[in-house]
């Protein structure tokens, strides 16, 4: 069982910069990935970027550029830098950790952070 608390939603102006961290209850070494979500107002759940175990990252186009991924093993957090936010980019944004089990691959998440984009 992995419990993960995600911090740093709030307001921001178009334009504006938050950054979002989440916090896992284990060892983040253990966790093949982890990544951000985010799901908007009468949207599904999109990725939003990931980042394995390896370091190798991956980012929504939209992302691409302006968001930036990292894992802190030390803290066992996983944060999401987002820069030149737009009005577009307001959502509930989730954690999410992929583990590999022998038994399968198992998805656990984060009850969510709201962000919004709005002057």
């Amino acid at each position: 069982q992995v419990q993960l608390v995600e911090s740093g939603g709030g307001l921001v102006q178009p334009g504006g910069s938050l950054r979002l961290s989440c916090a896992s209850s284990v060892d983040i070494k253990s966790i093949y990935q982890l990544g951000w979500y985010r799901q908007g107002p009468g949207n599904v759940r999109r990725p939003v970027a990931t980042i394995r175990n390896t370091g190798g990252t991956d980012y929504a186009k939209s992302a691409e550029g302006r968001f930036t991924i990292t894992r802190d093993n030390a803290k066992n957090t996983v944060n999401l830098q987002m820069n030149s936010l737009k009005p577009d980019g307001t959502a509930v944004y989730f954690c999410n950790s992929e583990l590999i089990y022998s038994s399968g691959i198992k998805n656990y998440w984060g009850q969510g952070t709201p962000v919004t984009v709005s002057s």
